[in-house]
């Protein structure tokens, strides 16, 4: 059981102030009856509306970021961090990046206060594929992509597992794809290749992609439907209840 403000707050949509506005208007429903306080505890398998329109939710907080470039995804630092996009009322529930990109990669960035997702969607042995856009100096074949398809090992040792490398029509622009995500990966792979990267954005995580709809440093709750995808990749518990 949790309060009603804390529940549809944690959806990442309004804070805990708004909320209560919000109830307080008589804009609230819980299970089709009207919601008249904001502390009353609720099961998690309630159904909430907000003016009528059903609002998705769960025990835990999960948001898409479209991470802007010069942004750490950290959650403490001397310089800016992800965390410090997020308004007030998110920066104070413990949410993390689920797995980093690096500092000048842009794209997509999921925060969550559930560990035990992040933990099972960085596990190789989900093989959770990651897919990035990426632009280099110089120009990509052929023989890069079979490379890749083959399984690198760079210089220091590192054997990375077999990745996808698809051309396109420009020749200093193609698709990687990892089932797997070592420190600065898709960069060392291309530096081992002699084609150092200019620019990188990660555009998907399984069958979960990037709202090009958000701008860079925009942020938005995941939707029933990603929740959904999450669970049909195995990503929660089947014990896990995601209300919808």
């Amino acid at each position: 059981m949790e309060r009603a403000d804390k529940i549809l707050a944690n959806t990442g949509r309004w804070s805990r102030k708004e909320v209560k506005e919000l109830i307080r208007q008589g804009r609230v429903t819980a299970d089709g009856s009207l919601l008249r306080r904001s502390e009353d505890k609720l099961a998690e398998t309630v159904v909430l509306a907000v003016d009528g329109e059903r609002v998705t939710h769960s025990a835990k907080t999960y948001l898409m970021m479209n991470k802007p470039a010069g942004i750490l995804s950290s959650t403490e630092d001397r310089q800016k961090t992800v965390i410090d996009l997020l308004p007030e009322h998110l920066r104070e529930i413990g949410l993390f990046p689920v797995g980093r990109l690096d500092k000048d990669t842009e794209g997509l960035l999921l925060l969550t206060d559930d560990g035990q997702l992040a933990h099972r969607m960085l596990s190789p042995k989900k093989h959770v594929d990651k897919r990035y856009f990426v632009r280099v100096n110089g120009e990509l074949n052929e023989a890069d992509a079979q490379a890749f398809e083959n399984g690198l090992i760079l210089g220091d040792g590192l054997h990375c597992m077999p990745a996808g490398l698809a051309l396109t029509e420009r020749s200093n622009e193609g698709f990687v794809t990892l089932r797997e995500g070592k420190y600065h990966q898709v960069k060392r792979m291309l530096a081992a290749r002699g084609k150092p990267v200019i620019y990188l954005k990660r555009l998907s995580m399984g069958n979960l992609e990037l709202d090009e709809r958000l701008n860079t440093g925009e942020w938005r709750a995941l939707t029933g439907e990603e929740l959904t995808i999450l669970s049909s990749l195995g990503i929660f518990n089947k014990k896990e209840v995601i209300p919808y």
